[in-house]
């Protein structure tokens, strides 16, 4: 573990990058490889916690456009993450790695309470920790789901996997001259409206000097090489 720079981690995965290249639903083929890439970075050591999003299955926020309040939608919202939790919680275990999932809500015939000390103790334990449920209130995105729980656990590093390689200042899927922040502060990030996470979670981590990574996750190896300390994608602090 010398040679990491990240030893205790929150991994934020969307929960569309489970749909893979299908419209809807759970890829298997991107749980393998989400899988083997915790793999990596548990075999040499980090303390892995994992937030995955419920976008592929439910979104709250447009179910109000069906005539749904928005409290009940983001509670189904959060029974989505859930579900991803257990599909992604099967798939590591699989690869051979202990793991523990973790429910903000209670559902004890398929996930422990979410209890911040034994999520530690697990962690010290050398288990992956799935966080599922979000914060188990509406109102609250998984983004900030994931900072809460980082917070609580003590992580070094949020690290937020998506689909392009780090922070751009528009997006760069539709505009070719994005320019690309290597770092940036979490003040700037307001400033700016960059919509990397909601406020809330921004606030979070700015006011508990939280560190955030956000990376390209589809590159094999890019997990493991930004904990170990390499520059992969953005940092912001």
């Amino acid at each position: 573990m010398n040679d990491l720079k990240y030893k205790r981690v929150l991994l934020k995965l969307s929960g569309e990058s489970l749909m893979g290249k299908q419209g809807f639903g759970i890829s298997a083929e991107v749980l393998d490889f989400f899988s083997d890439e915790v793999k990596k970075v548990h075999d040499v050591g980090v303390q892995l916690g994992i937030v995955i999003g419920g976008g592929n299955i439910y979104r709250g926020l447009s179910a109000s456009s069906q005539g749904i309040h928005r409290a009940t939608g983001d509670q189904m919202g959060m029974l989505a993450t859930v579900i991803n939790s257990l599909a992604l919680q099967n798939a590591i275990e699989k690869k051979g790695i202990i793991t523990r999932l973790m429910s903000a809500i209670e559902m004890e015939a398929i996930a422990e309470p979410y209890i911040r000390r034994r999520a530690i103790r697990h962690l010290e334990k050398g288990r992956v920790v799935i966080f599922g449920g979000g914060t188990g209130h509406p109102y609250f995105s998984t983004d900030t789901a994931a900072s809460l729980r980082a917070v609580e656990i003590g992580a070094d590093v949020i690290v937020k996997g998506t689909r392009v390689d780090g922070v751009y200042d528009s997006d760069p899927e539709k505009n070719p001259d994005a320019l690309k922040f290597e770092s940036i502060s979490y003040i700037d990030i307001l400033k700016k409206n960059l919509r990397i996470m909601d406020l809330t979670a921004v606030s979070l981590c700015q006011e508990n000097n939280l560190p955030m990574m956000v990376f390209n996750m589809d590159i094999p190896g890019n997990l493991l090489k930004l904990v170990k300390g390499e520059q992969i994608g953005t940092f912001i602090s």
